[in-house]
């Protein structure tokens, strides 16, 4: 465990935060709530929690006792001094002599004492940070301490490794209760430097940031020698790999992820395509491998999450898999079985679990999500679930250290956290939940679109017209640059975004750029097949090279493409989207245009071909009919010849419709949106043209 604090760092952020207004008491919280935010053994994902003790004026300008207090919605690892609310400490100590306080009435009582009423809530555990008489109070979640306190005799696992110096405590639920008995034990010993919280955590205190701080780092760092020392060399009990474990190529690994994200998907009348589904992440690591190649897999892996805090997040159980078998002929088609009757029984298991926790609590409770948020393949690794690409990130962040800790807990006795009826409790907590946020969710929120041609023009244009809608986004074309362009313009939509350099005309490349976007999100929803460019001249005459190199990208990639689609579609089981580029010369040609026509009235054909033969399985297929759209698909003069054989200016030309307007890429894009919105329409072609009669569709 690195001591990150550096006395040069922590004056530059006195002198930077100084600048700003802020006291040099704020700005050391600020320093070390990053130092400890940044390194994912102590928390992750706004795990954590920090506070000092200063002051801060009133309204009237009078300097009050105040607990700066990380607030909600706030990561430590990027918390500002805004991110610390000021309560009014005198308030909220005098709460220590109450006997009992609801969730409700606590928070109540700090938001009613905070100085400014926009500020964020103050942590739930507020009350303990505010009852302790030390000026610095930091908690967090580390590995090694989790390690220490999952065990079957933990406080004898403690006072061995800790002696008198820290206070350890059972688990109670934070807020009221935790801060009443470790108030507790604090005044039976006030010479304690920290508090050990059994399958929870640990505080540490002192006078100074940095005193606060350095106790931290040196209590995890005693844990982390106690696990080095006392635990032996190689694999934990449980973790031998089993024998003739079958492990999949990236090929299954990628399959196998369309099959996983297909089975955890429900159907929901109000969802896009009728079905409610999730986001995947994959990942794996030599560390990852032995823990879901071990052979007591189902033992470990299924006692439970390392910390209640992690529960919102992972659930408390990962759904096991078997491996996959080569022995049948189709393993992916043998896992979409086994896979969609372990989902099943997961669901029947939750389901007990909630029915057993409410009659424990006494109270009724809403069940929630019930569906797995980690999904372990024997073979491959992990694959972390979530409503977007960030949450399954953050349930993938949570369950690869709760791997490492299971591992150091295993080998250093037997890792048993906190039983199921406790953790109930935790994960039907309402200011648990309440960290979650509950924000409406777009309409592409879930799904995943993969775009061609989308470096520029349209296909750029429509990467974030489905970005703005929610969609995570797959991006393929040759221009890398506009790739990366496109790409950060997404992202900055909230949206996760994977760029692929891809030819479309080269079918073994499709095929790898629909693996990345299984393995990046699992799969796929919507198929924009955009790429395209315009070859010229007239029949006779054109060049038959030319001829057919037309058609390669016009389209044989448009067919490549769709192809592909329709087998991850198909795998997933949830139906999906072909939305095809047309153009208005499929119905309308233009002289001199017939090797850039010809495809494109095939690309029709072949988009209704395709509506007609996978409407069984959900897939719609529709076209939007472009006209004179000022993009690169025209290359370097195109367009200035093809207004001369109009007879026109090169506005004039762009504006040659009934409307008299030009047609953008957004306008072609929105229509794309339209599209995939409706969804009872397949087979169509829809005109964005600003009117062309002769090349309406009939």
């Amino acid at each position: 465990m690195e001591n990150r604090w550096n006395d040069a760092d922590a004056q530059a952020a006195v002198t930077h935060y100084g600048a700003r207004g802020v006291s040099e008491t704020l700005a050391l919280r600020v320093y070390t709530s990053r130092l400890i935010g940044g390194d994912p053994a102590l928390v992750l994902h706004g795990g954590g929690n920090t506070s000092v003790k200063g002051q801060a004026c009133d309204a009237r300008g009078d300097p009050v006792p105040v607990l700066y207090v990380k607030g909600s919605g706030w990561d430590l690892a990027s918390i500002e001094p805004q991110g610390f609310p000021a309560v009014r400490l005198e308030p909220i100590r005098a709460l220590r002599g109450v006997r009992q306080l609801s969730d409700e009435a606590m928070v109540n009582a700090l938001r009613t004492h905070l100085l400014d009423a926009s500020a964020p809530n103050p942590s739930v555990e507020a009350l303990l940070h505010a009852y302790l008489p030390h000026r610095f109070v930091d908690h967090t979640h580390a590995d090694a301490i989790l390690a220490l306190v999952d065990q079957p005799e933990p406080e004898a696992c403690c006072r061995e490794v800790f002696g008198e110096r820290l206070a350890v405590l059972p688990f109670v639920f934070p807020g009221f209760p935790l801060a009443a008995i470790a108030m507790e034990a604090f005044e039976r010993d006030p010479e304690v430097e920290g508090i050990v919280l059994i399958n929870h955590g640990l505080f540490t205190f002192g006078e100074t940031a940095r005193e606060s701080y350095q106790r931290m780092i040196r209590y995890v760092q005693l844990a982390e020698d106690a696990l080095a020392q006392a635990t032996p060399a190689g694999r934990p009990r449980g973790f031998q790999v089993r024998e003739n474990l079958y492990v999949p190529s990236s090929e299954e690994v990628a399959g196998a992820a369309t099959v996983i994200r297909g089975a955890l998907a429900t159907q929901d009348e109000n969802a896009p395509g009728g079905w409610r589904r999730t986001l995947l992440h994959y990942r794996t690591s030599e560390a990852i491998r032995a823990f879901v190649d071990g052979s007591g897999l189902r033992d470990y892996a299924r006692r439970g999450v390392a910390t209640p805090d992690h529960i919102i997040r992972t659930k408390n159980l990962p759904l096991v898999l078997p491996p996959l078998e080569p022995d049948h002929g189709d393993p992916l088609a043998h896992l979409s079985d086994v896979c969609r009757a372990a989902v099943t029984s997961y669901l029947s298991d939750y389901r007990a679990y909630f029915q057993a926790g409410v009659r424990n609590s006494g109270q009724d409770k809403v069940m929630l999500d019930p569906m797995p948020r980690v999904i372990l393949l024997p073979g491959a690794g992990l694959f972390a679930a979530g409503a977007s690409e960030n949450a399954a990130r953050i349930a993938g962040d949570i369950y690869e250290h709760t791997i490492g800790v299971i591992a150091d807990a295993e080998r250093f006795g037997r890792y048993t956290p906190l039983d199921a009826l406790r953790l109930f409790e935790m994960e039907y907590w309402s200011l648990e939940q309440a960290k979650l946020g509950s924000a409406a969710e777009k309409p592409f929120a879930r799904q995943v679109a993969l775009i061609t041609g989308a470096a520029s023009g349209i296909g750029a244009a429509t990467a974030l017209a489905f970005a703005r809608e929610g969609a995570h986004l797959v991006l393929l074309d040759r221009d890398e640059a506009g790739l990366a362009e496109v790409a950060r313009a997404a992202e900055g939509r909230g949206v996760g975004a994977v760029t692929v350099s891809c030819d479309v005309t080269d079918a073994e490349a499709v095929e790898a750029a629909f693996r990345q976007a299984a393995l990046r999100f699992g799969g796929l929803d919507v198929v924009v097949s955009n790429a395209g460019r315009i070859w010229q001249g007239a029949m006779a005459e054109v060049e038959p090279a030319a001829l057919r190199e037309s058609f390669e990208l016009n389209f044989f990639a448009h067919h490549t493409v769709a192809a592909t689609a329709v087998r991850c579609f198909r795998r997933q089981g949830t139906g999906g989207q072909l939305l095809f580029s047309a153009s208005k010369s499929a119905f309308n040609p233009g002289a001199k245009l017939g090797p850039y026509a010809l495809p494109k009235a095939a690309v029709v054909a072949l988009m209704k071909q395709y509506a007609l033969d996978y409407a069984d399985i959900g897939v719609r297929s529709n076209a939007v009919n472009a006209d004179r759209v000022p993009t690169a698909l025209f290359g370097e003069g195109v367009l200035e010849e093809r207004a001369r054989a109009r007879g026109l200016s090169v506005e004039g030309y762009l504006s040659g419709n009934l409307l008299g307007r030009v047609v953008r890429p957004q306008d072609v894009a929105d229509a794309m949106v339209m599209l995939a919105r409706a969804e009872r329409t397949t087979g169509a072609v829809l005109p964005v043209d600003g009117g062309n009669i002769a090349a309406a569709p009939r």
